[in-house]
């Protein structure tokens, strides 16, 4: 019913337009364009699951001067804590940690499509409760690049790519998810994940819903199975928003 009438309500605004003088149009696409560009930041928040591990993160990107609808410089800032269990084996222990970063870049638009490069600090620190009461705690800082990509290299089909490299414990990251998009406006498609830092191995296969509109946020949902150096395969899902301002 709700599709109904969103295509009714479509219809509607397209036979308005189709009678509005040429001129009037024109002053409305302008004035959404100009819209557009007084968007100046994003936020976004994240939520990882699996049988051991949960993370949660949130953060923001924001133009440094102008908007997001034109290339310029970026300002991204990020803070995320996880809670795990220590060890495969009894007594397993838990370890908490949480993690931040503080990147500047350069993002490169064309239409909806973007290249973002970042350089700045990287920091995590580390408590690990063993199940005799004992408790160590460990803060590291290093240095982290990351490149973000949105494309659309044809009508109804995405491409979304990121990745970085940090001096925290040598970590390598990396994910891309091709999409095509559903009638209903969101995108679909397989998601590939690789991570590695020095001891630790994991990789992910699964499936993405990309660009669901819900309360004025968009949403991201993404699950399959993940394989890690020190644990046998495993189910994961991800649930992921933004929100432009």
């Amino acid at each position: 019913m709700a599709w109904g009438w969103r295509r009714a309500g479509q219809a509607g605004l397209a036979m308005v337009l189709a009678a509005a003088p040429p001129r009037a149009a024109l002053a409305d696409e302008e004035e959404t364009e100009s819209g557009r560009a007084a968007l100046s930041q994003v936020i976004f928040g994240s939520m990882e699951a699996g049988p051991t591990k949960t993370f949660l993160s949130v953060g923001m990107k924001r133009a440094l001067g102008g908007g997001l609808a034109g290339s310029g410089f970026r300002l991204f800032l990020k803070a995320g804590g996880s809670q795990e269990q220590t060890r495969r084996q009894p007594p397993r222990g838990t370890t908490y940690k949480a993690e931040s970063q503080a990147l500047i870049g350069y993002e490169w638009r064309l239409g909806d499509s973007f290249l973002a490069l970042y350089a700045g600090s990287d920091f995590q620190s580390e408590q690990r409760l063993e199940p005799f009461g004992a408790s160590f705690t460990e803060a590291r800082y290093g240095a982290r690049l990351q490149a973000d990509l949105w494309s659309t290299p044809m009508p109804g089909m995405m491409l979304q790519a990121s990745a970085y490299a940090s001096s925290l414990n040598g970590r390598l990251w990396a994910r891309m998810a091709p999409g095509w998009q559903a009638p209903l406006g969101f995108y679909a498609g397989p998601e590939f994940e690789a991570y590695r830092e020095h001891g630790y191995r994991k990789l992910r296969l699964g499936l993405h819903l990309t660009g669901l509109r819900l309360l004025g946020l968009e949403w991201r949902l993404s699950g399959g199975w993940q394989r890690t150096s020190e644990r046998r395969s495993e189910a994961y899902a991800t649930l992921g928003l933004h929100w432009l301002r």
